[in-house]
């Protein structure tokens, strides 16, 4: 039976270093920590996982108790009835007994169409589950979230995985993981029917219950804001991009299979609803989560914060230049240029004798994107000897060199 185990992970390009996972334990990747042995469990125990179940079934296969990896998959598919993956990982297993099996997908009844679908939802679950995540370190993304925002999402692509973290005082603190489907073709979505999932920053902005949708989308759907402002700066389109479900006869769907939408079995999507607000719970799509220690995503963090500090102490104090310095050469506001800009601020701040600007409900993210940027969104109160506003405030700042520079300003 082992080759079927190396067939599994080499018919998904994975290579030597997947087909030991099978066998031992996997070495972890930074911010991932491996899990040594798969736990007893049974499959009506609570917080019982699919990955759980599935592990179960194929430590089985690997130590030859066909039994035993027969009787595991029936477990799961009493508990996820519309699993289709088990069912063929089952085919397999009865048809074992007559002969040596060398791939996954053997079974006369399995599509051959599906196989590889199949094969790499089973090396995504299986490596979720094996290597989870590093209690001692967090997305990078998450640099600072305000107390309204109680929970963030971040989505990994390659590995096929949601993240669910919460506001913990402060700091980013896991609460589960969960399997997803993404893009067809991948991420880094550029256009309007490219099939690819957006890479990038984004909040939800509605809640679609199930009674004004088709089964398709299974238990309902949140959009999220995709364009944002920064995919509209770089003439990215599309839209209708989407968390959703599965139809009711689905468990899942393969890790590549929407048209750029993110989804989730139809039990997960509604244990990731309880924890979304609506336009306040961000949504940030990489297509490979950077993991940083606590203590480096705190440098970060700080010193982030010391220079959007020094933005609004340089504002206040009326000293233009200094105040522009903060603004990158390629800053635009809707069609307002970096120049353009630059003479209205002069011209504003040469009738102010006094300023005062204060900042609070601030959110910091990382841009998951290939681009090093920063998110930043606040409430702004504006106080001068002549005008006062108050609004909220969203910013894009890109590092120049050694600099953090703002290339993006306008109302949230």
């Amino acid at each position: 039976m082992k080759p079927y185990l190396k067939a599994l992970a080499l018919s998904a390009g994975l290579g030597a270093a997947l087909v030991a996972s099978f066998q031992a334990v996997p070495s972890s990747t930074r911010g991932l920590t491996a899990v040594k042995y798969a736990p007893k469990f049974s499959s009506s125990a609570p917080g019982s996982t699919p990955e759980a179940l599935l592990a179960q079934a194929i430590d089985a296969i690997q130590h030859e108790r066909f039994d035993s990896a027969l009787e595991r998959i029936d477990d799961l598919i009493r508990v996820k009835p519309n699993f289709r993956l088990a069912y063929l990982i089952r085919g397999d297993l009865l048809l074992a007994r007559a002969k040596p099996l060398y791939r996954i997908g053997e079974a006369p009844q399995a599509s051959a169409a599906r196989i590889e679908d199949f094969r790499e939802e089973a090396i995504a679950r299986l490596r979720a589950y094996r290597q989870q995540p590093d209690p001692n370190m967090v997305p990078r993304y998450l640099l600072k979230m305000p107390p309204e925002q109680q929970y963030a999402i971040v989505v990994d692509t390659t590995r096929a995985r949601l993240y669910l973290y919460q506001n913990d005082a402060g700091r980013p603190r896991y609460v589960a993981d969960y399997y997803i489907t993404s893009g067809k073709q991948g991420a880094q979505k550029m256009r309007e029917g490219d099939m690819k999932t957006p890479i990038g920053i984004y909040h939800v902005t509605s809640s679609l219950p199930p009674n004004r949708l088709p089964d398709f989308y299974g238990t309902g759907a949140f959009p999220i804001n995709y364009p944002n402002e920064w995919d509209k700066r770089l003439g990215r389109d599309g839209h209708g991009i989407w968390l959703h479900g599965v139809p009711t006869d689905t468990y899942s769907r393969p890790p590549r299979a929407s048209d750029g939408c993110v989804v989730l079995s139809n039990t997960d999507l509604d244990l990731v609803a309880k924890h979304l607000q609506i336009g306040v719970t961000p949504v940030i799509i990489s297509d490979e989560v950077q993991w940083v220690s606590t203590s480096d995503w705190a440098n970060e963090r700080d010193g982030f914060l010391g220079r959007l500090e020094t933005w609004r102490a340089d504002w206040e104090s009326r000293n233009t230049q200094r105040y522009l310095a903060h603004y990158s050469t390629q800053f635009k506001a809707g069609r307002e240029s970096y120049a353009t800009f630059m003479r209205r601020k002069q011209q504003v701040n040469a009738g102010k004798q006094w300023v005062k600007v204060e900042l609070s409900d601030v959110s910091v993210f990382r841009n998951p994107g290939r681009e090093d940027l920063v998110e930043v969104t606040f409430s702004q109160v504006y106080k001068s000897n002549n005008l006062s506003n108050v609004m909220r405030k969203r910013q894009y700042w890109q590092r120049e060199a050694d600099q953090w520079r703002i290339v993006y300003e306008g109302a949230a």
